[in-house]
């Protein structure tokens, strides 16, 4: 009895078991994870503003160092340090005595040649007749001729030391050579100073207009008229705008122009130096100062843009986008991109119009995989992310230079 009961409690164990190993074997597989949702945007042709940025410096289109002709003491200054002065305005006078005295002896001196021009002359037309009448001999008609032009000679040269005397006499007046703004004076009243000497007494400098001098690589330049010459760069006037971005970060309120019939190749580093002219009318712009130019090279007609959100990096460094296909899968491709406009990439080469660049749900996203694409800014944010970062952590909006391309470790 006591044995019947033992196989009759084996048996329920095991049909027990039978029972749970049939409920194990009908529990049915977990679901496969939803398709995710990515942000694309349909990349197409745009009309762009090329600019180019290039740091400069500004230059007075005309500098002018004030020095002496002649040498004495200063005996007055004759203008206001940093004011505006015109052309032939007198600036110093220098102590004038020695040169009026050296003007007089001069005038004196061409009045006493003056005296000898008659009395030279009439002896020699005396003479031209009496050697005619054998007077007087040949030799003493030669000689009173030759004196008679010696003595105009020696009013000639009178006449030049007085004008000689009367220009140093001048020069103790130093007058502004050009019309512009002057800066501090170097000498003061009664200082010593002497023609020839090394320091100026002052620097004036025009600056209504000044000059902005950049640098840009030949490589560039030689691709901005590349593109202009087969008609993917466009210029209305033929010439370029210069924006200039100040050592404060404010913008020049007036834009400049820049040809570039005016450039020159250093042979050194081969770049190549830029002139641009700007209106000063208010003396904003001083020469010397530290400015960067923002150059207006042209406008692009047909150029492919792309967020900035959808260029990444590669380990190597090379620009790569993901794309969504025909079919909603997940397509790398390699791009080429130029350079950057606002928000997004001039892309040459990699993406053409039609194409839908993912730019939102990047993160562990594989090539070849399913999507489902939507708008931006309309994706779930992903679990330990934020909505549309990019691969590695990076935002997607981030710097695309920087930006980790560990999603795209698959390709």
């Amino acid at each position: 009895m006591l044995n019947m009961q033992r196989l009759n409690l084996k048996g329920s164990v095991a049909l027990a078991a039978l029972v749970l190993l049939s409920a194990c074997g009908k529990e049915q597989a977990p679901p496969p994870p939803p398709t995710p949702t990515v942000g694309v945007v349909t990349v197409g042709e745009e009309s762009v503003v090329l600019t180019s940025e290039l740091p400069g410096r500004i230059a007075a289109v005309e500098t002018s160092e004030v020095r002496p002709q002649v040498s004495g003491v200063v005996r007055d200054r004759l203008f206001t340090e940093g004011a505006m002065v015109s052309k032939g305005q007198v600036l110093y006078a220098i102590e004038d005595a020695p040169y009026r005295a050296a003007l007089a002896s001069a005038q004196g001196q061409l009045g006493a040649a003056q005296s000898q021009i008659n009395a030279t002359r009439l002896q020699a037309q005396r003479y031209g007749q009496l050697v005619q009448l054998n007077a007087v001999s040949k030799q003493e008609a030669d000689n009173a001729t030759a004196s008679a032009q010696q003595a105009r000679a020696n009013v000639a040269a009178q006449q030049a030391a007085v004008q000689s005397a009367r220009v140093n006499l001048g020069f103790t007046r130093i007058k502004a050579p050009i019309s512009g703004r002057i800066g501090r004076s170097l000498v003061t009243v009664g200082a010593l100073v002497q023609m020839g000497q090394t320091d100026p007494l002052a620097t004036i400098q025009r600056t209504n207009t000044v000059y902005v001098d950049v640098v840009q690589s030949a490589a560039q330049l030689l691709d901005l008229k590349q593109a202009m010459a087969t008609g993917g760069v466009t210029r209305g006037d033929g010439s370029a705008r210069v924006q200039l971005i100040l050592p404060n970060g404010s913008t020049y309120p007036i834009e400049g122009r820049l040809q570039f019939s005016e450039v020159t190749v250093d042979q050194t580093t081969g770049a190549v130096t830029l002139r641009a002219s700007f209106p000063n009318p208010n003396g904003l712009l001083l020469p010397g100062m530290y400015v960067r130019a923002k150059l207006v090279e042209g406008t692009r007609a047909q150029a492919i843009m792309a967020p900035t959100a959808g260029i990444t990096r590669d380990p190597r460094g090379g620009a790569t986008a993901l794309v969504v296909n025909a079919q909603n899968k997940v397509e790398q491709r390699n791009v080429t991109t130029d350079r950057v406009i606002g928000d997004k990439w001039i892309v040459t080469s990699g993406l053409k119009p039609g194409d839908k660049l993912i730019v939102e749900g990047l993160l562990n996203l594989r090539p070849g995989a399913t999507v489902k694409p939507a708008a931006p800014q309309q994706v779930a944010k992903p679990a330990g992310g934020a909505p549309g970062a990019a691969p590695g952590g990076a935002a997607a909006g981030g710097d695309p230079a920087t930006s980790n391309s560990s999603a795209q470790a698959g390709k």
